[in-house]
């Protein structure tokens, strides 16, 4: 994984099976069956980065040999929400990883003429649980805009700033600054 000096919260990932994956996914001949595939294997492959980072703890559990401190997540699964549309392809990776993620949705579309989103859905779990971490995921990271402002939905219902992850297929510069100039401590976790 690489980082950048003038963004010390971009993780770029530059795991061969990633990096294969989506040369394979850009080929003018990958077929959507394909494509919906791969885009599934890479985000499962990047989940299991993003969680890396995740607090661990120990539970006692019982053996076939004896009992144990187990290492186990000291957190629940996270909250996955998706910027719809696109987003909603990122979304079987990690819960083919964390089969008891909850899943949110904030709906956006953005206004030809002044790039910036306009909000139509924002669906989240009855009670915001403050002990989960919400991973955003998008495929592309272009402008930044639909990223803070799916941010922002989360932390104007209370999410603290240090449980939101953002996962993106793809992220230009421009979207990277934007971003952080916004959420400058949210990691972004990008191929």
């Amino acid at each position: 994984m690489k980082t950048f000096q003038d963004f010390p919260n971009l993780f770029v990932y530059d795991h061969p099976l990633i990096s294969h994956k989506l040369s394979h996914m850009r080929d003018v001949n990958c077929t959507t069956g394909m494509f919906r595939a791969l885009l599934k294997d890479i985000s499962a492959l990047m989940t299991y980065e993003v969680t890396s980072r995740f607090p661990m703890t120990t539970k006692k559990i019982k053996t076939p040999l004896q009992d144990m401190d187990a290492p186990v997540l000291a957190c629940r699964e996270p909250v996955i929400v998706p910027i719809l549309r696109a987003g909603l392809g990122l979304v079987e990776g990690p819960l083919s990883v964390l089969p008891d993620a909850v899943i949110g949705h904030v709906g956006l579309y953005r206004d030809e003429e002044t790039h910036m989103p306009h909000e139509y859905l924002v669906k989240m779990p009855k009670e915001m649980p403050v002990d989960r971490y919400f991973l955003v995921v998008d495929p592309m990271l272009a402008t930044g805009n639909s990223a803070v402002h799916a941010t922002d939905v989360l932390v104007k219902r209370g999410v603290d700033r240090s449980r939101i992850i953002l996962m993106v297929l793809v992220a230009a510069p421009e979207g990277v600054k934007t971003y952080h100039s916004h959420y400058p401590e949210v990691p972004i976790y990008t191929a």
